[in-house]
């Protein structure tokens, strides 16, 4: 009797259609992954965290971290830490996805689902998205204004030409991307680095800030910024990046081989996601040292908060290092988020279009308004702008959250790497605590 008529039956039950292409196929197994020692193989798998760590950092934390810190001083560390922990964990299950199943998740959605579920989703991740590519162009227009001078409208139409500087570099190949976030990377962390040392924090204030406190749920405007450092750091977009980018390594086909995949990208990615950590703690850091604890509470813009570093801090190199730390976190956040849009469009419908097109087409749409309000309310409104954004990346997650942990407990869908129980019981919990979170707020926004 033919042994693979039953396997054949499996897998029509557990997904609807086969893999047609691969996710991002120009770069898809594009890494060889080189017999060696242990650490050499571990070697070949670190990068994708880095550039899913981008998203944990980019102009829309600013925002969210700088309001928070000014407002309530450290008290919100300890959201940037639980929201840190969901990352870890959502981001090792989508590297078991991506190795299990040779799927990511847009992928996966469109072969689990029926049709109108699936685009349904893909509309939600390219909201998502659309969201996100807000945040890089008002906060890569600030960037530029605070170190240049350049006019916030100015700065938001040359954002557009980034497109080049993402195809230059693929072009060079996958790991010259991974080298370029890397390097920024080191950048953002020793200008972060000096201004705390500038700031000189209350250590102490630091660490008890580490403990969650219930005014965080029971208090409507803490509420609203806890949500946004939430969605500003467990991003959805992430999720499909994560899984599509691992596939960038040529990893094996047998159990052993994938389990030792999964097991290299998570560390890869968990390693990556504690110096998010860190730089978003920073952030939050150096707002509670320097405008809360001055009586500064208001401050939520960015070229305000750039202004008033140099007389609290007493050195002219402060607002400096903040504004090419912030447009640093912008250019890497652009080749991310471009990656991230390629994995939603072409996994979810299976369309593919030139990256420089793909580019073009969401940058426009996030142009539009933020040019629109920069214009009309100048640097208050853009302020306003970005902890938006960072809220509607918030009540995406769900949609993306949801499914992932589904698929990823589904033996049928998963095979021998489908995740323990005990894990799948974290993570079902973490989609339990965005999705009443994210109620919770709606529930305040209309009662308000």
């Amino acid at each position: 009797m033919d042994q693979s008529a039953p396997v054949s039956l499996v897998r029509k039950a557990a997904w609807r259609q086969d893999v047609s292409l691969p996710s991002l196929p120009e770069v898809n197994r594009s890494i060889k992954v080189r017999p060696g020692s242990a650490w050499r193989r571990a070697a070949a798998f670190m990068g994708p965290g880095y550039l899913v760590a981008v998203g944990y950092m980019d102009p829309g934390n600013w925002a969210t971290s700088i309001a928070g810190g000014s407002k309530y001083g450290y008290a919100l560390l300890s959201v940037a830490l639980i929201s840190n922990i969901m990352a870890i964990i959502l981001q090792s299950l989508c590297a078991r996805l991506a190795v299990a199943t040779g799927r990511d998740l847009a992928q996966a959605c469109r072969d689990a689902y029926p049709r109108p579920v699936a685009w349904g989703l893909w509309l939600l991740a390219e909201l998502a998205i659309c969201a996100t590519d807000l945040a890089e162009v008002i906060g890569t227009a600030i960037g530029l204004n605070l170190l240049f001078g350049i006019p916030l409208e100015i700065g938001v139409i040359i954002t557009a030409l980034d497109v080049f500087l993402i195809l230059y570099l693929q072009n060079l190949g996958f790991r010259w991307v991974e080298a370029f976030i890397i390097t920024l990377l080191g950048v953002i962390a020793i200008c972060f680095g000096t201004q705390i040392a500038m700031a000189d924090p209350d250590w102490g204030a630091v660490i008890t800030g580490f403990a969650p406190t219930t005014e965080i749920v029971t208090n409507p405007d803490m509420l609203y910024l806890a949500l946004g450092i939430l969605g500003a750091t467990v991003m959805p977009h992430n999720l499909y990046l994560h899984s599509g980018i691992v596939q960038t390594r040529a990893y094996g086909e047998t159990l052993p081989e994938k389990r030792e995949a999964m097991r290299f990208a998570t560390l890869d990615s968990t390693i990556a996601l504690m110096f998010a950590l860190t730089i978003n703690a920073s952030l939050l850091i150096l707002a509670a040292a320097a405008f809360y604890s001055t009586g500064r509470t208001e401050i939520a813009e960015l070229g305000e908060a750039h202004t008033l570093l140099q007389p609290i801090l007493g050195s002219a190199i402060a607002p400096m290092l903040f504004g090419l730390s912030l447009l640093c976190c912008g250019l890497n956040s652009t080749v991310t988020a471009t990656m991230a849009g390629q994995i939603v469009m072409e996994g979810f419908i299976n369309f593919r279009i030139a990256p420089w097109m793909r580019r073009l087409i969401t940058r426009g749409i996030a142009i539009i308004p933020a040019a629109a309000v920069t214009i009309a309310y100048g640097e208050s409104g853009t302020a306003k702008l970005l902890i938006l954004s960072q809220v509607i990346l918030s009540l995406q997650l769900p949609f993306a959250v949801v499914p992932l942990v589904a698929m990823t407990a589904s033996k049928r869908k998963m095979g021998e790497l489908v995740t323990p129980r005990w894990l799948t019981a974290i993570a079902g919990v973490i989609a339990a605590v965005i999705v009443v979170l994210n109620v919770k707020l709606l529930v305040d926004f209309v009662t308000g």
